[in-house]
């Protein structure tokens, strides 16, 4: 069994989600690009590829507002839509996760605390700024300030370089298998993937832990810390 000195986290939807009234939000965008709505938030995201682009969101979003254009037949520009979604938008509305307080202090009693996210610090500072979180991680790396983001290996040696930690004793925390559990494993951290549903498997992924919420993170790291002979 690895040994745990330090803890990381991902940021979005691993210790925090949006706040946002997401209908309001929604029609403000519409309004502000000067057209009558159509559809709803739940389809918009479901036309969405994957997670956002941190390089090209409103690219990432006008791709989702042209499927969503196409299914009502409207003649809209998707772009200035996507442009106006952003304008809106407040990167400061967000909101800790059940049991992110909770396993943010249990890491800290294991060693030092990182946050690795892919987004750029000048989206990503408005969220961590609102969570407090400098105030509760030793070191942040912004992979989207970097030549390479999150699978690359590139974030994740930084985060250990930073926390002064040997990869293999750090365990990173994170909600996607292909960006968080792969990143991990090809930088030689330990990963404990955060699920959303109980019945997804991890396969042909590997991760080294999986848990179905923050407070089984925050249950992995006192049993780890009870089971080491000088703890």
């Amino acid at each position: 069994m690895s040994r745990i000195t330090a803890v990381a986290f991902d940021l979005d939807n691993t210790l925090c989600r949006p706040d946002h009234d997401v209908e309001a939000l929604y029609r403000r965008a519409f309004e502000r690009a000067g057209v009558e709505p159509f559809g709803e938030p739940d389809v918009l995201w479901a036309a969405l590829d994957g997670p956002p682009d941190p390089d090209d969101r409103v690219g990432y979003l006008g791709a989702g507002f042209a499927r969503l254009a196409a299914q009502h037949g409207r003649d809209v520009d998707p772009v200035a839509l996507a442009e106006a979604f952003e304008a809106v938008a407040d990167d400061s509305r967000v909101t800790y996760l059940p049991g992110a307080r909770a396993v943010l202090s249990a890491a800290a009693e294991v060693g030092p605390v990182g946050l690795l996210t892919n987004g750029p610090e000048h989206r990503q500072r408005a969220k961590v700024d609102a969570l407090g979180l400098g105030d509760r991680v030793d070191a942040i790396v912004y992979a989207g300030d970097l030549p390479r983001r999150k699978p690359h290996a590139e974030p994740f040696d930084r985060l250990a370089a930073a926390l002064s930690v040997a990869p293999e004793e750090a365990l990173y925390v994170g909600n996607s298998l292909a960006y968080d559990v792969a990143g991990a494993h090809n930088a030689g951290l330990q990963s404990a993937w955060l699920r959303a549903d109980p019945d997804e498997a991890a396969a042909p992924y590997s991760p080294d832990h999986v848990v179905d919420s923050l407070d089984g993170v925050t249950a992995l790291l006192t049993a780890r810390r009870d089971a080491e002979p000088n703890a």
